[in-house]
C-alpha cells in the first residue's frame, strides 16, 4: 500500500490524515492543538506538526506529504532564518488602517486589476505595511517573508536556523503555491508573477522571488537587487517542493480554502460554504475575478483555476460563544435552536464579535436586535446565533453571484456543518440545495490530494461520501430581519 499524507495547519490546531494512494481511504489520523490568539510564535506550529505527525504514526512508511495552512499570516525571517517576531494571523485586524493607506495610494480598482484583491486587514501586504510603520527596526531586519504553510514546508524539508535544522537557513529554498500567494495582495494569478512594486509599497523594501535550486535569475519575479527581501518561489499544481531529509516527497501546499476545494473535488456548479474559525463562501471557476468593491477576493485555486472567495471573521465561534452564555454545549444549543420558530421570534444577532471582514468593519462589535419581554427566550437566542452566522454567509453567496458565479448546489463543510440546527437553518436561508459531506478533514484531504499528485503526476479522483442532502425550504423573513438589523447597526 502506498501512503500519502495531508496536513491542515489551521488557526486552532494541526490535523494530519494518512490516505491510501489508490482508494483515498483514510488509514490513520493525528492532531495537536495550536495556541490561541491573533499573533503566534511559528515555533508552536512546528511543534504541533511534529506532535500531530507522531500521533498519526509518523512518516516512516509514507511516500509523499503536503501541507495546507491558514492563509494570509505574516511570517518574517532574518538573514539567519530566524523568526523576527510572532506571526500576525489572518484574523489580526491591527493593520486595518494600513489597508486603507495602501488603497489610498494605489486605488481599489487598480489593486483588483493587478492582483485580484483589494487590501483588507487579513492580507499579508497590510501586515507588512503595519510592520513598516509600527516596528521599523523589525522591518529593517526582514530578509524573507513567508506564509504559514510556506514556513512549515521549508522547515519540513530540513531548512531553518543553524543549530535547529539539518540544512540551515537557505532562504532561497522557500516555496509557496499559487493559492496562498494570491492572498498576499502582491502576487497576480493572471500574470503568475509577484507585483514587486506593490510589495515594496507595503514593506518599504525591494523584493524578489526565491531562485530555488537551479532556477535562472532571469525567471519571472526574480528581478531585484541582491539584498532584496526574498519571497517564496511559487509552485504550480502537482509540483514538488523537494524532499524531507529522510526522502519523503513534499508537495506544494495550499491555502486552507483551496485545500478544501481539492479535498472536496469541487467542480463547476459547486459553491462551498465552510464554517470554521472563519466563514468562507467560494467556488472553483475557469476565469479570474477582479472585484473592485473588495467583497470578493479573486484568489487562485490549487488546481490551476480560480477561487473567487468571500470570507467572514465570525463563524463557528459565534455558536460556541452563545452556547457558553446559555450554559449549553453544542448539542443542546442545536436542540434549543430547533425549538424556536424560523426568525427566532424577531430576535436578530448581528455576529460581529471580532470585527468583520465582509463587510469590512474591523472595529465593529456584535449586537442583538428585536428583544421584547415575550421574545427573550433561550431558544430564540440560540436560533438567532445560527441564523445570524448563516445570513452573513448568504450575503457572501450573493456577492459571488454578483461576479458571475452560478451554483447548482452548496457543499456545507466545517465543524459546525455537522450541527443539525446549522444544516436545517441553512436550507431555510439559502435558496439552493444543500449537500453536507460526511465528517472529514477536507483541508488536510486536499493536501493529501496534492501529495498524491506530486508523487504520480496525476490528480487523484477519490470519492466524496455524503452525510445529508436538503432541499431548499426558504423562509424569506429570516434574511429580511437580518438585513434590517445590519442596516441599523
Amino acid at each position: 500500500m502506498t501512503l500519502v499524507v495531508g496536513v491542515d495547519s489551521s488557526t486552532q490546531s494541526c490535523k494530519v490524515v494518512v490516505r491510501d494512494l489508490t482508494t483515498g481511504e483514510v488509514v490513520r489520523t493525528g492532531r495537536a492543538v495550536h495556541p490561541e490568539g491573533t499573533e503566534v510564535d511559528p515555533a508552536a506550529w512546528w511543534t504541533a506538526l511534529g506532535a500531530a505527525l507522531a500521533d498519526a504514526g509518523g512518516l516512516d512508511d509514507v511516500d509523499a506529504i503536503s501541507i495546507a495552512g491558514q492563509q494570509h499570516g505574516m511570517v518574517v525571517l532574518d538573514a539567519a532564518g530566524r523568526v523576527i517576531r510572532d506571526a500576525l494571523l489572518w484574523n489580526d485586524t491591527r493593520s486595518a488602517q494600513a489597508a486603507t493607506d495602501l488603497i489610498d495610494v494605489v486605488g481599489a480598482e487598480a489593486y483588483a486589476t493587478r492582483v485580484g484583491v483589494v487590501p483588507v486587514a487579513s492580507f499579508t501586504a497590510t501586515k507588512l505595511r503595519w510592520l513598516r510603520d509600527a516596528e521599523p527596526a523589525n522591518a529593517a531586519r526582514v530578509a524573507a517573508v513567508a506564509l504559514p504553510h510556506d514556513w512549515l514546508t521549508w522547515r519540513l524539508r530540513g531548512y531553518g536556523p543553524a543549530g535547529e535544522s539539518e540544512l540551515g537557513p537557505v532562504l532561497e529554498e522557500l516555496t509557496t503555491d499559487r493559492s496562498d500567494a494570491s492572498g498576499t495582495a502582491y502576487w497576480s494569478a493572471v500574470s503568475g508573477m509577484y507585483d514587486l512594486e506593490l510589495f515594496e509599497l507595503a514593506l518599504g523594501r525591494a523584493g524578489r522571488e526565491a531562485l530555488g535550486s537551479g532556477a535562472a535569475a532571469s525567471g519571472p519575479g526574480a528581478a531585484g537587487p541582491a539584498d532584496a527581501v526574498i519571497l517564496p518561489r511559487v509552485l504550480g499544481p502537482g509540483d514538488a517542493a523537494g524532499r524531507t531529509p529522510t526522502g519523503v516527497l513534499v508537495g506544494p501546499g495550499a491555502g486552507d480554502n483551496a485545500g478544501a476545494a481539492l479535498g472536496l473535488g469541487a467542480a463547476d456548479g459547486d459553491v462551498v460554504v465552510s464554517i470554521g474559525t472563519s466563514g468562507t463562501v467560494f467556488a472553483v471557476t475557469d476565469h479570474p475575478i477582479a472585484d473592485a468593491s473588495g467583497a470578493v477576493a479573486g484568489f487562485a485555486d490549487a488546481s490551476g483555476l480560480s477561487l473567487p472567495l468571500v470570507a467572514t471573521l465570525n463563524a463557528a465561534r459565534v455558536l460556541s460563544s452563545i452556547a457558553s452564555l446559555l450554559s449549553a454545549d453544542n448539542d443542546s444549543l442545536a436542540a434549543l435552536a430547533l425549538e424556536a420558530q424560523p426568525g427566532s421570534g424577531g430576535v436578530v444577532l448581528v455576529p460581529y464579535f471580532e470585527g468583520e471582514r465582509t463587510p469590512n468593519l474591523p472595529d465593529a462589535t456584535a449586537s442583538v436586535h428585536g428583544l421584547t419581554i415575550a421574545s427573550t427566550l433561550r431558544e430564540n437566542l440560540a436560533r438567532a446565533a445560527v441564523e445570524g452566522m448563516l445570513c452573513g454567509l448568504a450575503d457572501g453567496l450573493d456577492a459571488v453571484r454578483a461576479v458571475g458565479v452560478r451554483e447548482q448546489r452548496i457543499l456545507l463543510i466545517g465543524g459546525a456543518a455537522q450541527n443539525p440546527a446549522v444544516a436545517t437553518v441553512a436550507s431555510q436561508v439559502f435558496d439552493v440545495p444543500i449537500v453536507v459531506p460526511s465528517p472529514g478533514e477536507y483541508v488536510a484531504g486536499g493536501a493529501a490530494v496534492q501529495a498524491a499528485w506530486a508523487l504520480t503526476g496525476t490528480r487523484p479522483a477519490w470519492p466524496l461520501p455524503l452525510a445529508a442532502e436538503l432541499a431548499p425550504d426558504v423562509q424569506p423573513h429570516i434574511r429580511a430581519q437580518y438585513a434590517a438589523a445590519t442596516s441599523s447597526s
